[in-house]
């Protein structure tokens, strides 16, 4: 038995934050009758297509897990379905811009109504307040949300990051505010309203930035490289390039082959209680005394001058002979992994993170699987549905309807 196995969601999601979260769902074990209007569907659908005549990879990663049904929630029997299917299912999740739902003659209140034991969960761009109506995307709330103001070199501009933090982020916090709702609901019987703002999301991503926001007022930010190469500090965070935000100084550093490979590169934290350690393999046993370099304190206004020596060393080794000789020692390292290189890891296949699925469309593709791992709730990587598969499966099971009453539905233009 899966972990939300009995457990129907009704996914008016599309794009990616919605999605991300109900294919978790979809992972953990739900039902996930993924709504799509007909002979339409899902916008990404028919987005960056690789393959002519078939669903692209931005669909296909995204809706894994789900049974697809069309319908008209502008028609009347449309409408009607979508009551009855708001009866039977446990969660409704959506992404829409803000006010359709309401729209569509299913707000809140009514959907409560309805099924008191709804759980509700919206994605929105903002919370309350001057921005609510706003329409965002991934960029727009990744510069909302404090991310991209400290992100990037401080010489530089505000830069994004390749990690989808406002879409598929968010989705992950939905998903967590369904999960706990249901666990809520077991005790009260009740379902309830929740709201994941994207820009929220960010900035709770961004936490450990608001942490130095607030040091900032009581004086500088001392493991910032800025610090060390005596440049004032504004009244803001500022960016930060590749140092560590733990307190820890660090760096992305050259490795051997950097001059042809744009990924040959390590990153090097130096950790106070390895510091001997470093010094040793660095050539640099010298350090391990020098009143200049011996103490975090002392090393702070030398950083350059440490990272400097440390790149020295690493770019006469691969990125993974670092990894082999730093791990023993506990020195923190890291490897730039590319995506050919994480889509090629044998390791990452075998727990599942990555997986190859069959397609009748577009034959086989990579994916990446449940980032979540549970012992009791093993997770198997179904394709993502063709527009409207299940659309008679779901009616039938689900709803009760029989043949002759589908017939009639899509001969109306409802599904």
């Amino acid at each position: 038995m899966k972990a939300l196995e009995g457990i129907k969601i009704l996914d008016f999601t599309h794009v990616q934050s919605g999605p991300t979260c109900t294919q978790l769902l979809g992972w953990f074990g739900a039902d996930v009758i993924k709504v799509e209007r007909p002979g339409v569907g899902d916008a990404t659908r028919k987005q960056l297509v690789d393959v002519e005549g078939a669903d692209s990879l931005y669909f296909t990663m995204l809706n894994h897990n789900k049974r697809s049904l069309t319908l008209n929630t502008k028609h009347e029997t449309g409408k009607e379905v979508l009551e009855r299917l708001i009866k039977v299912c446990d969660v409704l999740v959506e992404n829409f811009a803000p006010g359709a739902l309401d729209r569509m003659g299913f707000p809140w209140e009514r959907v409560q109504e309805i099924n008191p034991r709804m759980i509700m969960a919206s994605v929105k761009g903002f919370g309350p307040g001057p921005y609510e109506d706003c329409k965002v995307y991934e960029n727009v709330a990744q510069c909302a949300g404090g991310a991209a103001s400290t992100t990037g070199f401080r010489d530089g501009p505000p830069l994004v990051t390749g990690a989808q933090i406002g879409d598929s982020g968010t989705g992950l916090h939905l998903c967590l505010g369904i999960v706990t709702a249901l666990f809520q609901r077991e005790r009260s019987g009740r379902g309830q309203r929740i709201l994941a703002p994207m820009q929220d999301g960010v900035l709770n991503l961004c936490r450990v930035k608001l942490r130095d926001q607030q040091r900032l007022e009581r004086g500088p930010l001392t493991e910032y490289s800025q610090y060390g190469e005596g440049v004032p500090f504004g009244e803001a965070t500022p960016r930060a390039g590749n140092d560590s935000g733990g307190g820890q100084p660090g760096r992305i550093l050259k490795c051997r082959g950097w001059e042809s490979d744009p990924n040959a590169y390590t990153y090097f934290i130096t950790q106070a209680a390895v510091w001997t350690q470093i010094c040793e393999v660095i050539g640099k046993p010298e350090w391990k005394e020098d009143s200049d370099f011996a103490t975090p304190q002392a090393r702070l206004p030398r950083l350059n001058t440490v990272f400097e020596a440390i790149e020295q060393w690493t770019m006469t080794k691969t990125k993974f002979e670092i990894m082999d000789i730093c791990n023993p020692l506990n020195i923190p390292v890291g490897p730039i992994l590319s995506m050919k290189e994480l889509a090629e890891e044998p390791s990452l296949r075998e727990t599942g993170t990555v997986v190859e699925v069959d397609h009748p469309e577009r034959g086989q593709y990579l994916t990446v699987g449940c980032p979540i791992k549970m012992s009791d709730s093993p997770v198997d990587v179904v394709r993502s549905p063709l527009l409207g598969e299940h659309t008679d499966e779901i009616l039938c099971e689900v709803l009760g309807y029989d043949e002759q009453q589908i017939a009639g539905m899509r001969e109306a233009g409802a599904v």
